[in-house]
């Protein structure tokens, strides 16, 4: 009788994944993401060159929202598939490269249950994607499972301490995320390269990177984030006017504290991680 009871609050407590990432893809569709994903083009770029890739070599993007790593990836004539659970952050990449030129293979994909074989790409990689999902063990494993044996595994995940850290935990004061679940920037630590790579894989290099967010104003900022960026602009919809209004105070005052620019424009560095696994 016992175990049945425990084993009965521990079911109640389990998060509902499924549930959470159907209102996610609703957050991520909401807004236009492209306008702010592009200003980050940057990291996809460092990261291929960091993971060192070949031509002719595969890659599978993970969580690829507008495309960042997918193009840059492309530009250095990998074979590449972008993937992501939001078909509107596909159209958008699929613009850009054809806008470019480039041939990329796109396929809607859930994050956390790849369609694809084994050990089926050279390289895996994911920029400020793969680090929002709920499960994040399941998540990881996924990684790892669609990589070669010797291939790399590419990530840029923003940190607890840096400002889009900071940000997540500004909002999560006024809309806590759901019970259960870790923040997404738990993936920009140490610690959760260890415990979910770690004794799976043959090496680990973790960069410490800052990406810097220039913009005319912190005023420009939180305007553009606050109409494109979907975690942001839902946000606010849910709050009434004297709650947004404090969120919106909070965040300009952390911005504020990491603003490099003494008046006028908007130069915030933001920490992240960039890691190149060795599987």
């Amino acid at each position: 009788m016992n175990i049945q009871t425990a084993t009965s609050s521990t079911t109640a407590t389990m998060p509902d994944y499924n549930a959470i990432k159907t209102k996610q893809q609703t957050t991520w569709g909401a807004g236009d993401y492209g306008r702010v994903g592009v200003t980050l083009q940057i990291t996809g770029e460092l990261l291929c060159e960091s993971m060192d890739l070949y031509a002719g070599q595969t890659v599978l993007d993970v969580a690829s929202g507008n495309g960042n790593v997918s193009l840059a990836a492309a530009r250095r004539f990998c074979k590449v598939v972008s993937t992501d659970y939001v078909p509107s952050l596909l159209d958008q990449s699929r613009r850009r490269a054809a806008a470019d030129g480039l041939a990329i293979d796109y396929r809607e994909a859930d994050a956390e249950d790849l369609p694809f074989a084994d050990a089926a790409f050279d390289n895996v990689v994911s920029t400020f994607g793969v680090m929002f999902t709920p499960n994040q063990p399941q998540a990881a494993s996924e990684l790892l499972r669609a990589c070669k044996p010797g291939g790399k595994i590419g990530l840029a995940n923003w940190t607890p301490d840096g400002f889009i850290g900071q940000l997540f935990k500004v909002i999560g004061r006024y809309l806590p995320p759901p019970a259960g679940i870790n923040s997404p920037a738990t993936w920009g630590t140490q610690s959760f390269l260890d415990t979910h790579f770690g004794s799976r894989v043959s090496d680990i290099h973790a960069r410490p990177r800052q990406f810097m967010f220039r913009y005319n104003s912190p005023e420009h900022w939180l305007d553009v984030f606050s109409k494109f960026y979907g975690p942001m602009l839902k946000a606010f919809e849910a709050l009434d006017d004297q709650a947004g209004a404090s969120l919106r105070d909070d965040i300009m005052q952390l911005i504020a504290t990491h603003n490099r620019a003494a008046r006028g424009p908007m130069v915030v560095p933001s920490d992240y991680l960039e890691v190149v696994i060795i599987r």
